[in-house]
Parts: structure tokens; C-alpha cells; sequence
């Protein structure tokens, strides 16, 4: 489904972010994308958004290769950034779950399904600004996947949120994966999710460093500027995190 072979990517200034990456990702597989503040997670998310094209080496996602087609992998990606802010452009729940769509009766009903998915019903028609950082990223992720993409990438999903909208986003993931799709979701942190992902994906200064299921590589992830889920360093494997 995704495929890195040797991907490198340096911003204009010339500061190279990504260091000869190779992955592979299979369809319907759920990825943590995890490593310090700094890394190169957002930027490897942005390639796989088609919004950035490799320097060196391609990418590919469901057959289409960057450099070349990354406005066609961006009609089968979907990605909800970290910043809720930058992400709604309507100023209603409403107005910005039609953005860019017809509102014709299909797409009311699906608009409306969404919303009431993710318990954003009765917020219908409040602005924006009055929405808690839960809610917003819950809006967020409903305007993604009602465009039906193949592929959600989650940029620091966990972040700011409460124990209440943590396991809300777990609920959301697992059952995007119970729907077969294939999702990468980037944190600093493994406590709130390593439970559910498939399988772990390290990076460190650019380079990734581990790949595979979590209890194969949770011995080393502190090498690499990770802590490991207080579970696991207390001896005790991998256990459910909504159980703790």
C-alpha cells in the first residue's frame, strides 16, 4: 500500500529533515510513527499526504509514485494535522463539513451520519471557536474520512487531550482499522496507543532506526529519544492502556 525506497527530503533552506527512509507498509495496517520532538514525523507524514515530493528516492502509495503523482495519492490520502486550528476552515461544524462538497441530499445524510459518529450532532450548528481542542479534532478527522480515503494519517493525535478525548481517539482509530484502513499515526509518546498499533516505525534525526511489532523493538526505543509505555519498563509487557 505505501512503499519509501530511499527517501531523502531537505527543505529549500538545505537542512535535510529525512535521510535515505525505507518502508513498507501493507494495506490496512495500523503504524506508529514514533520518535523525539524533531525527528522528521510530520514531514514523513506530509510526503505520504502527497503535500511534499521525496528529494531523493520515490514513494508510493497504492501504485502512484512521487515524484509524479502526487496529486493523485493526495485523492486517496487524508491527513488531520496537529493543530486543529489550521485544519477548519468553516466557521460553523456545518459549513465545515461541506467544504468543498455538493449539498445535495447524499451528502447531507453522510455529513450528517458523521457528525452523529462522532458526537458532534448536537454542536451542529455552534461556531467553531466555541468547541473544546477534543471536539475540534474530532471535526477534523470526520471531515477526512467522509471523503472516503484509502489512507488517514493522524499527526499527533493524543496531543492536548484529556483521559475522556484520549480514549474517544482510540475508539475513532480502532475502528477506522476494524474498517480496513490503513492508518500511520505519529506521537512522541507510546503510552496511550501502543496497545492497538500493528506495528512500530522509529525515527531519529531523519533516519528510521526500528521497524516492527512493538514487542520486538520496545527493548531499543529509548535509544532513540522514546520512552517506553510504564508497562513494558515495569516488566509487565504490553497491557490494554484503558485498563490502567
Amino acid at each position: 500500500m505505501i512503499t519509501f525506497s530511499q527517501v531523502d527530503f531537505s527543505y529549500p533552506t538545505g537542512d535535510k529533515v529525512l535521510s535515505s527512509v525505507t518502508l513498507d507498509v501493507t494495506e490496512g495496517t495500523l503504524v506508529g510513527l514514533v520518535g523525539a520532538n524533531g525527528s522528521g514525523k510530520s514531514t514523513f507524514m506530509s510526503l505520504v499526504a502527497g503535500l511534499y515530493t521525496p528529494t531523493k528516492g520515490s514513494l508510493s502509495v497504492d501504485g502512484m509514485v512521487s515524484p509524479g503523482k502526487e496529486q493523485d495519492i493526495r485523492a486517496v490520502c487524508r491527513m488531520v494535522m496537529q493543530d486543529a486550528d489550521l485544519q477548519i476552515l468553516g466557521a460553523t461544524v456545518e459549513e465545515d463539513l461541506f467544504l468543498g462538497r455538493k449539498r445535495n441530499e447524499e451528502n447531507v445524510v453522510a455529513a450528517k451520519a458523521m457528525a452523529k459518529r462522532f458526537r458532534l450532532h448536537d454542536v451542529w450548528d455552534s461556531p467553531v471557536q466555541t468547541l473544546s481542542w477534543g471536539m475540534k479534532r474530532k471535526l477534523c478527522l470526520a471531515a477526512a474520512l467522509l471523503d472516503e480515503p484509502q489512507v488517514i494519517l493522524l499527526d499527533e493525535p493524543f496531543s492536548g487531550l484529556d483521559y475522556p478525548g484520549m480514549r474517544e481517539m482510540r475508539r475513532m482509530i480502532e475502528e477506522n482499522k476494524a474498517a480496513g484502513l490503513t492508518q500511520i499515526v505519529s506521537s512522541h509518546d507510546l503510552e496511550c496507543f501502543v496497545d492497538i498499533v500493528d506495528e512500530l516505525a522509529v525515527l531519529d534525526e531523519g533516519r528510521l532506526v526500528l521497524v516492527g511489532p512493538p514487542e520486538t523493538i520496545l527493548d531499543h526505543v529509548s535509544d532513540h529519544g522514546v520512552r517506553p509505555p510504564c508497562s513494558w519498563n515495569a516488566g509487565l509487557g504490553i497491557k490494554p492502556w484503558e485498563g490502567r
